[in-house]
């Protein structure tokens, strides 16, 4: 199984990180990574609006023939999308092993500032480890 992309997003929509972990993938440029994660941001919080359910979290899992994107969001609204094969399983275990290693190598860094870009070494050591054992 493969994971392609993971994107984290502050609670305002802005892109703190992105990094793929498929070389086939095409890059996109940085304006449009950034409409991108402003576009999820918004269908997110319209899906959650529109929603027949009360409280409802807005869209978790999109799913199409060629890939899977699964949404986290921390209690913070920060979100992480991580985007897969269609047929990678526990992706909601593997978007809570990220999100524990983003809380031990970037929120607990002193030199990180809440909700401005990801720019930490040990983070993106591990992460990549990570990615890399997941079968």
């Amino acid at each position: 199984m493969v994971v392609y992309s993971l994107y984290i997003l502050n609670k305002a929509a802005g892109l703190i990180y992105q990094r793929d972990f498929n070389e086939g993938l095409k890059r996109l440029s940085s304006n449009d990574y950034l409409v991108l994660s402003g576009t999820f941001h918004a269908v997110y919080a319209i899906a959650s609006q529109i929603s027949p359910v009360p409280s409802s979290s807005g869209i978790e899992v999109l799913e199409t023939e060629t890939f899977r994107l699964q949404c986290f969001q921390t209690l913070t609204g920060t979100k992480f999308l991580l985007i897969s094969e269609p047929r990678q399983q526990n992706t909601d275990a593997i978007l809570r092993r990220i999100y524990e290693l983003y809380a031990d190598y970037v929120i607990k860094n002193p030199f990180y500032q809440i909700e401005m870009p990801v720019r930490c070494e040990l983070f993106d050591r591990h992460l990549a480890t990570y990615i890399r054992g997941i079968p």
